[in-house]
């Protein structure tokens, strides 16, 4: 999950010193009568929080008794209120949470789910969906987080800029990728669009999402772990030639000359002046809605060989807070969120339902659900969610400024492996937590 990652880092210790309990939510009952249950989210303006509202309202109408109180929190200090609510036990019932490490470094405070929602209920969720929100990355471990959509970190791109500067395919590798953006320069568009996006991560463009497709075309997904333990060191030489290869992008004029001072990538993709662009589906319904039939998805090929993997990855949900004295009433908002019901709610908000069976009506979205079902593409995590924090800070910091040219690939990468040795040998096992 990409919003605001780098608020996040550095409250684990001080959550485990508190020493919070993630026990503590099943023994729980609502009153008897009316009761209100409360969900914290940083969705701010996106897809995600018109779906959470519109869940939250499906499920009040079911349960009358139970009303469902969204609170909306500053994205920049999310973590940091959710820390200390849970010091103090006085924050919400349920929350937004990111998933992967996200949730395994905060579960502290929060409720495993195994025994709080019906076994054949959570059967009903994307066991691939599951696995990241269970300790030891294993579902049958039990889920902290029923996610609310599958993710994909995504490549989209203008059919029709394509076919003006004759590209006759989606580029599927290194050499392809830079033999489009010649035919689509000299065209007059910009071949791969870069900038903030309005996001509020940083004044720059996020780094990860493309970091994800530089490691899967480096590396398979069973071999990701390597990147958390150490066993494969940021510095090798698989990495920096990735990342040599990348920094041809800008070099060479495929991408905007202001990399990491634009602001205003997701227009100039939406008006045709840009041709690609990697993002999310969190945009899906926006570009859509702007481009119509014009606009597509594919793998960013930051590839040797042809690329064969997609980020696809439930990257948030909601979980229980142990604290919580409302749990029955927690726990069947949480069992509704599995529901065809809720996954038609998540699918209408322009999202992909996590939810087994279900498609999604947006045809973009449809289409990187086939990559993976019909194109045989290997799903892989999100890269900042499978490894540390600290390093996935450390690399925000340096990464745009080597795609920019003023800072050394050799000197980026570094940086991060520095910072992974100086992390305790608890945090760089050979096994996640």
């Amino acid at each position: 999950m990409r919003r605001w990652k780098m608020a996040a880092a550095g409250v684990v210790a001080a959550l485990l010193a508190a020493g919070c309990s993630s026990s503590g939510g099943g023994s729980g009952g609502t009153a008897s009568g009316p009761v209100t249950i409360t969900i914290a989210e940083n969705y701010g303006t996106e897809q995600n929080a018109t779906a959470l509202r519109n869940l939250a309202a499906a499920f009040h109408k079911l349960h009358p008794d139970i009303t469902v109180k969204i609170q909306p929190q500053n994205g920049d200090n999310y973590f940091a209120l959710l820390q200390k609510d849970a010091i103090s036990k006085s924050g919400p019932d349920l929350a937004v949470m990111w998933t992967g490490l996200f949730t395994l470094q905060y579960k502290s405070f929060l409720t495993n789910l195994k025994s709080e929602i019906p076994a054949a209920d959570l059967a009903r969720v994307d066991p691939n969906a599951l696995k990241w929100t269970s300790d030891g990355f294993n579902a049958a471990n039990g889920p902290y987080v029923i996610p609310l959509e599958n993710q994909f970190y995504i490549g989209f791109y203008n059919k029709a800029d394509f076919t003006r500067a004759g590209v006759a395919s989606v580029p599927t590798d290194w050499s392809q990728l830079y033999a489009a953006c010649a035919k689509l320069k000299k065209a007059g568009f910009t071949p791969l669009v870069y900038g903030n996006g309005g996001q509020p991560i940083s004044a720059t463009f996020y780094p990860w999402y493309d970091m994800s497709y530089m490691m899967i075309g480096a590396y398979p997904v069973s071999h990701w772990q390597g990147l958390y333990s150490g066993n494969i060191p940021w510095t090798s030489a698989t990495i920096k030639s990735q990342l040599s290869n990348w920094t041809k992008l800008h070099s060479s004029g495929c991408t905007n000359s202001d990399v990491v001072t634009n602001t205003n990538n997701l227009g100039q993709f939406e008006s045709g002046k840009a041709a690609m662009m990697v993002d999310g589906t969190w945009d899906t319904a926006k570009f859509t809605s702007a481009l119509g039939s014009k606009v597509a998805a594919f793998a960013p090929p930051f590839s040797v060989a042809p690329i064969k993997g997609v980020v696809d990855f439930a990257g948030d949900g909601i979980a229980q807070m142990s604290y919580s004295p409302n749990a029955k009433a927690d726990g069947e908002f949480l069992t509704f969120m599995t529901t065809p019901q809720a996954a038609s709610i998540v699918n209408a908000a322009g999202l992909i339902p996590a939810i087994n069976g279900t498609t999604t009506s947006n045809p973009v979205n449809q289409q990187m659900l086939d990559l993976v079902s019909k194109g045989g593409m290997t799903a892989y995590p999100m890269l900042d969610n499978v490894v540390q924090g600290d390093v996935v800070n450390t690399g925000s910091k340096f990464l745009p400024s080597v795609l920019n040219g003023t800072q050394s690939v050799t000197a980026a990468l570094q940086a991060m492996q520095t910072t992974l040795n100086q992390l305790p040998s608890t945090q760089r096992g050979n096994t996640f937590p």
